[in-house]
């Protein structure tokens, strides 16, 4: 299968998997890979390291923005089979192992199922393994605070009410933010399009969310890739201020 990769910057690539976003940054041949889709977007996440001409072997981390099914899919896969780390914010490791889940409830999208998007969106979802038992059996908190010494020197960034543990990351050297579901561009349930945040029913703690919100609006940056929907080009301070007013 082929996978839809978009250079964005030098060694920078957004990649749209099936719904849903990661991130490869190249460093000779060396990867960073922030999140990995959903569990049946695997042959996307290979063939997109193939098409940036690295492979599974070199990928030197996982990065993962939240632990989410549709972003954690093959991060077990890399581990197990390659050994590569996973890492994560400390608050999101127990999440990933599964001790705990911060997602929307079956119950909760049978109450939404009214609204436009939302039910393609389910049968996508149980299609592509987003309600399957998925965790990562040995997640790692980040080795360092700071920048991480990993191709492209990515920045974890705390920004948590999409989940308890979610991170950003920011990659100042080449002005990109990496934001995960803390600030998108837009989502198969959202009748919206540019910088928001996900309908409310995804949110842990949405006033959490819309918080960080702020945070993301202190980074400096020309160009976000967020988690869902296409790449967003301007201050990422002016697209963090627009989701605020959007969310309020």
């Amino acid at each position: 299968m082929r996978a839809d990769v978009h250079q964005v910057a030098d060694g920078t690539y957004l990649v749209h998997g099936s719904n849903t976003n990661w991130v490869i940054l190249t460093e000779g041949d060396a990867v960073t890979l922030v999140d990995t889709g959903y569990p049946g977007d695997r042959e996307q996440v290979l063939a997109s390291l193939a098409e940036v001409g690295s492979s599974p072997e070199a990928v030197a981390a996982v990065l993962i923005t939240h632990a989410h099914n549709d972003h954690l899919g093959s991060a077990e896969y890399l581990r197990a089979t390659y050994g590569t780390p996973v890492y994560l914010h400390e608050a999101e490791v127990p999440h990933a192992r599964r001790e705990f889940l911060h997602q929307v409830s079956v119950g909760t999208v049978l109450r939404n199922a009214w609204r436009p998007g939302v039910l393609p969106w389910v049968v996508h979802a149980l299609r592509s393994g987003g309600t399957t038992h998925n965790p990562v059996t040995a997640p790692e908190p980040f080795p360092t605070a700071g920048a991480l010494d990993l191709p492209g020197r990515p920045v974890p960034v705390h920004t948590p009410g999409h989940t308890d543990g979610h991170c950003a990351y920011h990659v100042p050297g080449t002005g990109v933010l990496i934001s995960g579901d803390a600030l998108v561009s837009g989502h198969p349930t959202s009748r919206i399009e540019g910088p928001q945040l996900l309908p409310d029913m995804f949110h842990h703690e949405r006033p959490r969310a819309v918080a960080s919100l702020d945070l993301l609006a202190e980074l400096e940056g020309e160009l976000l890739l967020p988690g869902h929907g296409p790449v967003h080009r301007g201050p990422v301070r002016d697209a963090a201020h627009r989701a605020r007013e959007r969310a309020l």
